[in-house]
């Protein structure tokens, strides 16, 4: 499994409080929502680490 880099993440007030509800409804930390929100973008745009166009390795 990779390490996880910790940092620091300045954030709209309401922006944050939306993030932490999301995380409650879908019974996840709100780090481990933004987590899933990042890896969910990184996907769709292709972007992920390591992947081709199909998403394998």
């Amino acid at each position: 499994m990779p390490q996880k880099k910790p940092f620091a993440l300045r954030i709209d007030e309401n922006m944050m409080k939306a993030v932490e509800k999301w995380a409650a409804d879908e019974f996840r930390s709100t780090n481990g929502q933004l987590e899933w929100l990042i890896h969910d973008a990184l996907k769709r745009a292709g972007r992920l680490p390591g992947k081709n166009e199909k998403g394998k390795e």
